[in-house]
């Protein structure tokens, strides 16, 4: 609709312009004499023709009186026409005095033209500029309006598109079911629950996983470890150097075998290590914008951030954000205070809300993989946010701090304001 409404608007002023343009190609070629004054005139003059002198101007037109030898008998003022050759080249009006059928003097009648072509012209330019400010108008509206329903979302969309890469999926795509690319938005936020889903499963898998191996590795570490203890009694006790050559191989395969579970174990928290952080200087100012996009569900109020320059990467700082919003979202559902106060060595951007917090003893493990707090059941995640946002700030020389506090779990986001901080 607001689409077919600019065009028939910018068609209308179009047609307008031409009309304007026409028009005044058609009245330019010059401007006709009142034929009511002239006729007047001719009659006032031809009354007094034998005596011009007593003659007086009637009219609101400009003339002059010749005789048939050229003379000037009368004339309203100087600069007019004063012979028939000169007021043809004017595009004056020529009329002959008749007496008794003679001709015996000519009324030549001024023709203002050049006034009124200024007129006409200024009049035209005048018209044609309005509609061109109206036209002007038109296109820039339009062009806003373009922006907010296509630049805008296409904006969105690439940072959509840029947390999806990293694996940021909590944060669902603003949409607008009316726009145009409503239904294209939608499609991506769907890819994005769905990747969430297959995510989860993902995690679930691999903390079953971990689970079995966890279970697998004391198993096993408890038969060897009586194998290690037997080996080392028989070691104590051997007589001859056959007998404790063979208790120390023993002994030295048990502690080999109880290393490589340690490692199996282990190993697994290597894999997020392939994350790659590249912090740089920064104006602070960026954080607001990272706080705003953020909490999409507009629950926090976002305060001035002081001006300085912090040390870090925007793509990870923005996930450690997102990670503490969207616990925020999910365990608390409350509103949000947020507070931006610097500290020593770094910028200090505290989140909390008023969930009331978690048990004192499950604060210690809030940030370690695959742990989450007892508010936790029955809520889809893997343990993974608050772990992720910790090794982020640390690569960036920075800090995150859980704690309860006054209203509920209050998370401190401590961002460098030097690189050897």
């Amino acid at each position: 609709m607001k689409r077919r409404a600019f065009l028939i608007g910018l068609l209308a002023v179009s047609l307008a312009e031409i009309v304007a343009l026409v028009v005044f190609a058609a009245t330019a070629g010059g401007a006709a004499q009142d034929a009511v004054a002239v006729n007047a005139a001719l009659q006032s003059v031809t009354r007094d023709i034998d005596d011009m002198s007593a003659h007086v101007n009637e009219t609101r037109l400009d003339y002059v009186v010749i005789d048939r030898d050229g003379g000037v008998l009368f004339r309203t003022k100087s600069g007019l026409s004063e012979s028939v050759n000169e007021a043809i080249t004017h595009r004056d009006t020529v009329l002959d005095i008749e007496r008794d059928g003679d001709v015996v003097a000519r009324l030549i009648v001024y023709n203002d033209f050049a006034g009124s072509f200024a007129a006409q012209r200024t009049t035209a330019v005048a018209v044609l500029a309005a509609l061109a400010a109206v036209q002007c108008c038109l296109c820039a509206g339009y062009a806003l309006y373009l922006y907010f329903i296509v630049v805008k979302p296409f904006r969105k969309l690439k940072s959509f598109a840029e947390r999806v890469a990293v694996g940021e999926l909590d944060v669902p795509l603003e949409m607008d079911r009316a726009n145009i690319f409503g239904a294209f938005t939608e499609s991506f936020d769907i890819m994005r629950s769905e990747l969430k889903k297959a995510r989860l499963a993902e995690a679930k898998a691999n903390a079953d996983k971990k689970e079995l191996v966890a279970k697998l590795s004391h198993d096993v570490r408890t038969p060897v470890a009586s194998i290690k203890a037997v080996a080392e009694v028989g070691l104590a006790v051997a007589k001859n150097k056959k007998d404790k050559d063979s208790y120390s191989k023993i002994i030295g395969k048990a502690e080999q075998i109880n290393t490589l579970v340690t490692d199996l174990f282990n190993a697994t928290l290597e894999e997020l290590r392939q994350l790659n952080v590249a912090p740089v200087y920064m104006e602070s100012g960026r954080i607001a914008g990272m706080l705003k996009n953020a909490d999409y569900m507009r629950r926090a109020t976002i305060p001035e951030v002081p001006e300085c320059l912090v040390y870090a990467d925007g793509l990870r700082l923005q996930q450690v954000f997102d990670n503490i919003f969207a616990n925020s979202y999910k365990y608390a559902g409350t509103d949000i205070t947020v507070e931006i106060k610097p500290t020593d060595g770094a910028l200090a951007v505290v989140v909390e809300d008023s969930g009331g917090g978690v048990a004192a003893d499950e604060l210690p493990t809030l940030k370690e993989k695959f742990r989450r707090g007892s508010n936790a059941v029955g809520i889809d995640g893997a343990g993974l946010g608050l772990y992720i946002s910790e090794r982020f700030m640390s690569e960036m020389n920075g800090d995150l701090i859980v704690e309860n506090g006054e209203r509920g779990l209050r998370v401190t986001v401590a961002v460098a304001l030097d690189a050897e901080n």
